[in-house]
């Protein structure tokens, strides 16, 4: 198996720990290995890491490389500019063909997500891998819903792929959908959250972005044959690999993730999954005191003092970046607000 990680991002969501040049796979946040190292590791749990490309955006390439020494600089596949990431896919699979690496399926996956069972995921993977050579489909990864998200895409099964026990033919995508269709998505049970993990041959990937989208496929074969890639890259649409392809699939089957799943998209997200005192809170960093403060995620980055006295339900944030405090219940939020610190924007 060939994968493909992708690890771009804007650095927003998790201000003012992450921010445009040290973006959230690079920060440590559940163990003492970045996002992107413990992406690393599984993807080293599937295949040789000769067959492990990391596609990093060029202000944070450096970052990327001084974390992960077992990849070798020509699997280093740097992003000119942030382009979307179908424009990312289109480079990683201008790579592969170009080192006649044809014939083993391809897994794009995300250097940011969080995942702590690595034999459920590597298990899903080769199922998914073995599918995809079978049906010669595209096959997406989902994972069953534990609350009616609003923040996540859904994918719809519409029955049992027969050849293949525990995957399902994929009927539709549907975008982030609001409280009460997440609700009806949820009380369903045939919706999953779309992990945007994806699996196919190049031949498979190849033939899909030719027959669904016409700009794309023009993207493919510029960067094939050009002679200065940045160059030919700097002239392409930005847009996200689900809406340029991922949706238009008619024909793709959908395998069920058997392992757990957290794309940490605000810092609500984040607080859950860390670890928490009988208050309910998650402390890190030094030089921290709390009064009658409950259900927070309370962290420090500088030597400066902290002191946070009579909240609930607060994120508090120091670094050398910046410092942010909201309730968490606004924690999508974050992303727009810090859009404009960090772009100068009013």
């Amino acid at each position: 198996m060939i994968v493909v990680i992708i690890a771009g991002g804007s650095g927003t969501r998790l201000w003012p720990l992450s921010t445009y040049e040290y973006p959230k796979h690079l920060l440590s946040l559940t163990n003492d290995r970045s996002l992107l190292q413990n992406t690393i590791e599984r993807a080293a749990g599937l295949t040789s890491t000769d067959k492990v490309f990391v596609i990093p955006e060029t202000s944070h390439a450096e970052h990327v490389r001084s974390q992960i020494k077992e990849i070798t600089e020509e699997n280093i596949i740097i992003e000119p500019a942030r382009r979307g990431t179908a424009s990312c896919f289109l480079l990683g699979l201008r790579e592969i063909k170009r080192r006649g690496m044809a014939k083993e399926p391809i897994l794009f996956l995300w250097a940011d997500h969080l995942i702590r069972d690595n034999n459920g995921f590597m298990a899903t993977i080769l199922k998914a891998g073995n599918i995809a050579e079978d049906e010669s489909k595209l096959v997406f990864i989902g994972v069953k819903p534990t609350y009616p998200s609003t923040g996540f895409g859904y994918m719809e099964c519409d029955g049992k792929l027969k050849s293949w026990p525990g995957a399902f033919n994929l009927a539709s995508f549907k975008e982030k959908p609001d409280k009460k269709t997440a609700e009806e998505y949820f009380r369903k049970g045939n919706y999953y959250w779309n992990t945007g993990y994806l699996v196919g041959t190049l031949e498979v990937f190849e033939r899909e972005i030719q027959k669904r989208s016409q700009r794309l496929w023009s993207d493919y074969q510029k960067l094939i044959s050009t002679q200065n890639i940045t160059e030919t890259y700097l002239e392409f649409e930005s847009e996200p690999i689900d809406t340029a392809l991922s949706e238009k699939i008619e024909d793709g089957v959908l395998v069920p993730g058997t392992f757990d799943w957290a794309d940490l998209g605000s810092f609500k997200d984040l607080h859950e999954i860390s670890a928490q005192d009988d208050n309910g809170n998650h402390v890190k960093g030094d030089s921290v005191e709390l009064a009658s403060t409950t259900n927070s995620y309370i962290r420090n980055d500088t030597e400066l003092p902290v002191a946070v006295i009579g909240l609930d339900n607060v994120v508090v944030v120091t670094t050398t970046s910046g410092i942010l405090v909201t309730n968490k219940n606004y924690a999508q939020k974050v992303g727009e607000v810090a859009k404009k610190l960090q772009t100068g924007d009013k």
